[in-house]
This record gives structure tokens, C-alpha cells and sequence, in this order.
């Protein structure tokens, strides 16, 4: 029998672990910061993972998609050159190409919310990033069905200080950033500003135009913080960010490879611009009130090469397609809660909460189709101009408690209510949707000794309804219904071994109640733009898997981790164009994910860092797009040394140069295929991103 290289690594650990002469020291404490209150990570009745700064430096290198693969149960969709919308054990968005933004996932930097606009996600100087798993209503309400992904950025220094880095790579890769940091005694105040670009050729060759630049990346980072404390029990955090992404988008060939064909590339592009206050003051009898106010304007545009291919790739055709889409996005958000944090007996906490987004998009859709053998004149190009408007308001009131029944049992229980409302406009429809939404959770905890706690936890998400925009669907089809789910959650954290050893693992069953899936198809196969999108609700589905996280301190300067996630999805009772879709799974919903990492940390400098990753194959889309993914696995490494007042390092991504993909479709593409009787549909791949490497050297002040 074969065992998994994975086995071996924990066993190996194990080993070290058991015939170490000298105590080991412990692992550091993680803090979760995303809940509503802070709280030690083995305290949380939920299924949580942290990627703390060291891992994201070591392990990343500038985007969170970078280190997606290290979380169990957690994807992502291509079709962008960033990752713009994740899935959380099976539950998520794809894309959005037209209607009103519907997140099932959501996404906050420094409070400021960024749901489905991920490319936002920049890694330079991030302290953490969490990743809560489940139904997050109580926490984050209708944009958190599916779990949500907290990212905060390092806080201001008590002393002055900064430091410098600056990166090269292979395709062209540069990277340049500044730290600043420091305290304002006078004003009772600290500070901290942050600023990098990133610039890379991106990995495919436009082989018509003949450049290698065509899916680039152009990628801007400004952060500032500023923290005023002029007493114990008041503390005003003031968080400012500009993410500025230029990015092409020429990742879709005929043949799969990395060499496109395409005469008009697209762009990605992102810039985002966000603030956000917290207010935290413990003067409020026995509870502390924490008010929080966020800002965020987006600007994004997105477009394709809808035939990818070129006036000679195509002849004797005429076909030539081209797509470009600019929205603009503003978000509003204010909370306000009140509790007490005890660290025995009764503690309750109160709020309310407010939301309000403004999108409009403004999307041309043009391109021409002739068949010379058909005869007669060539038509002119075809050109499709549309505006859209849309705003919600949400509106939402909390309650917590949570207390102790025992010495070794503790408890939580809490609901939320919400109103969203909303009002959309183009130019053929206009709707006023509303919903009134509930969600809430409620978690037992039998504390088994210091160290270990087994929790269970139930809670319940929703999302809001929406609506289709296509012409060609049915009245009755027009609107879909709001979703809720249902999370149980069995779970146990352990640390072991005089905390040398960390243990976060869980079991869940998430019954889902009229899900949202959505499907397209080309209506006209001569056409690439004319894919028409339908979302509707199926009567039900299930989620249901397995969650593992283990880290050790093998040695004074050796840590393995590893971690697993086991996933099963099904939907059941779809309907679509009045014909029941086969039950089966969900896109994106990888049967099983996992991660084996090892590091080694010298005192005297040198370290090193290996991440093996693999992913098992899951289904592209929904039907009729049958298609799947096949398994693969992604070795990664980081070489250094690490001295007072600086850092060098070697990395590599992909180093074995695996070839896999992020986003697939089915469809016919050529005029060879969709003229054929019947057309003939194939498989056409975006590539995740192949061996990369480069160096680092970071310097401190």
C-alpha cells in the first residue's frame, strides 16, 4: 500500500517531537478578531483559520490568492486575474457579469467591506487574515452565507521604525515597498503608512500581436493607520487603504495552452478606496461600546476578447467579438454594540447595524459573424449599449448572551434581524425587491481540561433574493427567492504536549433551503457574448465534510502543519427552461483539499519553508456544463536568512510546473464547431499561474 507523502511528514514530526531531548517552546497564542469580541482562537466555538504574518510572508507572496490553498474548504473561481469571489465549503459565487452584487462570501479589510470585489485582497503589510467558516448572519448578516474572510493589517508601532523591501522574479516580476511607523506623544497617537507596487508580464503569450505582456500585472498598495489612546478605556482607530490594480486579462486559448491568439486582450482592472473608523470605549458602566463607520468606493473595469482569436486564426470568417464592462461600486457601512466581556459569569451585547451600496454598470457588447459560403453582404458590426442603477439598504438589530452552566461547561446564544431593501434600473427593467431576513446562532462548550474543549455549535445564514435580467427567460422566472442554510457543528481545539502541539478540527452538516445556483447558456452558438444567466432556486441541498488543522513545534526551530478538508454538496429539485436539472454536486466544491507545510528557523539566520498543496478534481459549472477539474498538487518554497535588521530570501511557486486549471467552460468557440450539425462543445481552461520565482530582501530601520 502506498502511503501518502503526507503521513509520513506527521509521522516523521511525531518522531522528532517524542525523542527531543530539551523542552520545546510553545506555540505562539492566536486571537480570532473577527468575531465580536476578541478572543483566544481555542475559545471559539467555530471553525476558524488564521493566517498569521509570518505565514503570509513565508508562505505568500502578494496576493491572498497566494495562500488560499492552505485553508481547508476554501476556493475560488477564476475567470479574473485575481481571485474576486471565493467559496466557502461549497457556498459562493462564480462571477458576476451582469445584475445586482449578491455575495455569499464576505470580504473585510480593516472593517472596510470589500464583498466580491477580491483583488482588493493585497498581502503587503497584512498582520492576519481569518477565515471564519459556516453561516456568519450573526456576525456579518446577509453576506456571509457561506463564511466570511477577515484581513487586518499591521497596527502602529509604540516605537519609530519602517522597513524596506524590494523583489525581482522571473516574467518580468518587480516589487518595491516602504514601511513607516512610529508614536505622536503629543497627540496620544501612533501611526503607521505602508506603500508597494508589484508589476509582473503575467504568463501568457499573445503569439498574434506577438507580446508577452497582454495579461500583466500592475498592482498598487497605499495603507495608512492611525491609532489615538489617550487613556485605558478609550482607543479611536482610523484605517485608510487605496488598491490600485492594472491588470490585463488575455487568459483564455483555443488550445489550452499559454499562448492566446487574441486581437483585442482584455483588461481587469480595480482601483478601490476605502476608510474606516472603531471606536472602543470601556467607560460605559460594566460594557464597552464599539462603534465602527466604514467608506469604500470602487472603480472596475473588465474586458474580454469574445471570440478569442484574430482576423488570420479566423479566415475566410468574419468574427470578431469584444466585451468591456465598467462599474462603479460605493458602500456605506455604521455598527454600534454595547456588551460587557466578563471573563466568568453572564455576558450579554446589543446592536444595530447599517448598510448601503450604490453600483451602477455600464457594459459594450460588440462583434460581427459572417459566413462568406453563405453568401450575400457583410452585416455591420453589431453593438450592444446598456446602463444599469442599483442601491440597497440593509438594516439589522443583534442580541448575544453567553454565559456558564458549569465550571466546565459554557454557552452562547444570539439572533439577528434584518431588513434589506433594494431598487434596480436599466433599460428595459425596473425592480423593487425586499426581504425581511433572520439568522442566529447558538454554540455548547464542555471545556475538558485547560487545554482541550469539544464545542457544538448550530446557526443559521440567509441571503437576500434577487432577479434575472436575461430577455429570454420566463415572467415566471424573473425573481428567485431569498436562501437560508442551517450549520451543525461538532468541533474539538487541543493543545497538547505542553502546547507544542495544536489541534482545530471539526465535523459539519449544513442544510441549505431554496439555494441559489445559477447556470448560462449560449443562445446564440455564433455569438460569445450572448450567453444568457439564470439564477433560480432549487428546492434543496446539502453541504457536509470534515475540517483538520495540526501544527507542531517539532523542535526548537522546526514547525510542521498540515491540514484537511473533506467536502461533500448536492442541490436537488432545480428547475430550468421547465425541464428538472439532474441533483449533483455544486461548482467549485473540491471533495477534498490539502496542505503539509515544514519550517525550519536557525537563531543564527538561515531558514526555509516548504508547502506541498493538492486539491482533489470538481465540477466546472452547473449543468449543462458537465465538465470537471482533475486533482493536482503545488510544491512551494522559501530559502533565507534572516539577520537584526534585514532578511534575504529565495522563493518558488509551482516549482514542479504543474499544469491546472481555475475556471473552465463549455461551449463552442470556433466557427468549425458551432456550424457543425450538431455543434460540437469543448473544454476551454483559464490556467492557474505556472513556475514562478524570485528574490527578496527586505531591510529595517
Amino acid at each position: 500500500m502506498r502511503i501518502p507523502g503526507c503521513v509520513v511528514l506527521l509521522f516523521v514530526s511525531y518522531q522528532a517531537l517524542a525523542t527531543s531531548p530539551e523542552p520545546q517552546p510553545a506555540l505562539d497564542e492566536v486571537v480570532i478578531t473577527g468575531t465580536f469580541r476578541p478572543a483566544a482562537a481555542q475559545d471559539v466555538p467555530a471553525s476558524v483559520s488564521v493566517l498569521d504574518a509570518t505565514t503570509l510572508r513565508e508562505a505568500g507572496q502578494q496576493h491572498l490568492e497566494d495562500v488560499l490553498a492552505l485553508v481547508p474548504n476554501l476556493n475560488w473561481a477564476g475567470d479574473t486575474s485575481r481571485p474576486r469571489y471565493f467559496q466557502i465549503r461549497g457556498v459562493g459565487e462564480l462571477e458576476q457579469y451582469q445584475g445586482a452584487p449578491n455575495p455569499s462570501v464576505g470580504l473585510l479589510i480593516d472593517d472596510i467591506d470589500f464583498s466580491g470585489l477580491g483583488s482588493a485582497a493585497t498581502l503587503f503589510d497584512v498582520d492576519h487574515i481569518e477565515v471564519l467558516r459556516g453561516p456568519q448572519g450573526m456576525r456579518y448578516g446577509a453576506n456571509a452565507l457561506g463564511g466570511l474572510i477577515y484581513a487586518q493589517s499591521a497596527e502602529p508601532a509604540d516605537t519609530a521604525g519602517g522597513r524596506v523591501e524590494l523583489g525581482a522574479g522571473n516574467y518580468g516580476e518587480r516589487e518595491y515597498g516602504a514601511v513607516l511607523t512610529g508614536p505622536v506623544p503629543a497627540l496620544d497617537s501612533s501611526f503607521r503608512l505602508a506603500a508597494q507596487h508589484y508589476s509582473s508580464d503575467g504568463y501568457y503569450r499573445d503569439v498574434y500581436l506577438n507580446r508577452n505582456d497582454t495579461d500583466r500585472r500592475g498592482e498598487l498598495t497605499l495603507r495608512g493607520r492611525w491609532r489615538y489612546q489617550p487613556s485605558d478605556q478609550l482607543r479611536v482607530d482610523l484605517s485608510l487603504l487605496h488598491v490600485q490594480i492594472d491588470n490585463g486579462y488575455d487568459a483564455f486559448t483555443l488550445d489550452n495552452s499559454r499562448n492566446t491568439q487574441s486581437d483585442h486582450p482584455g483588461v481587469d482592472s480595480q482601483h478601490s478606496t476605502g476608510a474606516s473608523a472603531r471606536l472602543t470605549w470601556s467607560g460605559v458602566g460594566p460594557a464597552t461600546l464599539t462603534v465602527i463607520g466604514s467608506y469604500a468606493k470602487t472603480l472596475v473595469k473588465y474586458s474580454f476578447d469574445g471570440d478569442w482569436g484574430n482576423p488570420i486564426l479566423w479566415a475566410p470568417y468574419i468574427y470578431d467579438y469584444n466585451d468591456v464592462q465598467n462599474r462603479n461600486r460605493n458602500t456605506q457601512s455604521l455598527e454600534a454594540r454595547l456588551g460587557t466581556n466578563h471573563e466568568h459569569g453572564l455576558n450579554w451585547l446589543v446592536g444595530v447595524y447599517g448598510l448601503q451600496l450604490h453600483e451602477s454598470l455600464n457594459e459594450d457588447s460588440s462583434g460581427i459573424f459572417f459566413d462568406p459560403s453563405a453568401g450575400g453582404d457583410v452585416p455591420p458590426i453589431e453593438s450592444t449599449l446598456s446602463s444599469s442603477r442599483f442601491r440597497s439598504r440593509t438594516g439589522a438589530v443583534f442580541a448575544e448572551l453567553d454565559g456558564e452552566l458549569t465550571s466546565k461547561w459554557r454557552w452562547t446564544a444570539g439572533l439577528r434581524a434584518e431588513r434589506w431593501s433594494a431598487r434596480y434600473s436599466d433599460d428595459t427593467h425596473e425592480f423593487h425587491p425586499a426581504n425581511n431576513l433572520w439568522g442566529g446562532a447558538a454554540s455548547l462548550t464542555r471545556v475538558i481540561s485547560p487545554t482541550h474543549s469539544a464545542y457544538f455549535t448550530v446557526s443559521r445564514g440567509y441571503k437576500a433574493g434577487g432577479f434575472n435580467l436575461s430577455a429570454d427567460i420566463l415572467p415566471g422566472q424573473i425573481n428567485f427567492n431569498p436562501e437560508s442554510d442551517v450549520n451543525f457543528e461538532l468541533g474539538y481545539k487541543a493543545e497538547l504536549l505542553d502546547r507544542t502541539v495544536r489541534v482545530n478540527s471539526d465535523v459539519f452538516y449544513m442544510r441549505r433551503k431554496s439555494l441559489q445556483v445559477k447556470t448560462s447558456e449560449q443562445l446564440d452558438p455564433s455569438d460569445p457574448n450572448t450567453f444568457t444567466l439564470f439564477t433560480g432556486n432549487a428546492d434543496s441541498g446539502f453541504n457536509y465534510g470534515l475540517e483538520s488543522e495540526v501544527q507542531w513545534q517539532a523542535t526548537k526551530s522546526l514547525v510542521f502543519a498540515a491540514s484537511l478538508g473533506l467536502l461533500q454538496t448536492r442541490y436537488h429539485g432545480f428547475v430550468q427552461d421547465q425541464v428538472l436539472l439532474p441533483n449533483r454536486a455544486l461548482p467549485n466544491a473540491a471533495p477534498w483539499q490539502a496542505a503539509v507545510s515544514a519550517t525550519y528557523r536557525d537563531p543564527r539566520g538561515p531558514f526555509a519553508r516548504v508547502d506541498v498543496t493538492g486539491m482533489g478534481g470538481y465540477y466546472f459549472d452547473l449543468p449543462p456544463n458537465f465538465t470537471t477539474s482533475s486533482p493536482y498538487g503545488l510544491v512551494n518554497g522559501r530559502l533565507g536568512w534572516q539577520a537584526q535588521r534585514w532578511t534575504a530570501s529565495l522563493w518558488g511557486r509551482n516549482l514542479l510546473d504543474k499544469k491546472y486549471p481555475v475556471r473552465g467552460f463549455y461551449f463552442s468557440d470556433t466557427p468549425q464547431d458551432f456550424l457543425a450539425d450538431p455543434p460540437v462543445n469543448r473544454l476551454y481552461t483559464q490556467l492557474g499561474d505556472p513556475r514562478a520565482w524570485g528574490v527578496n530582501l527586505s531591510v529595517s530601520f
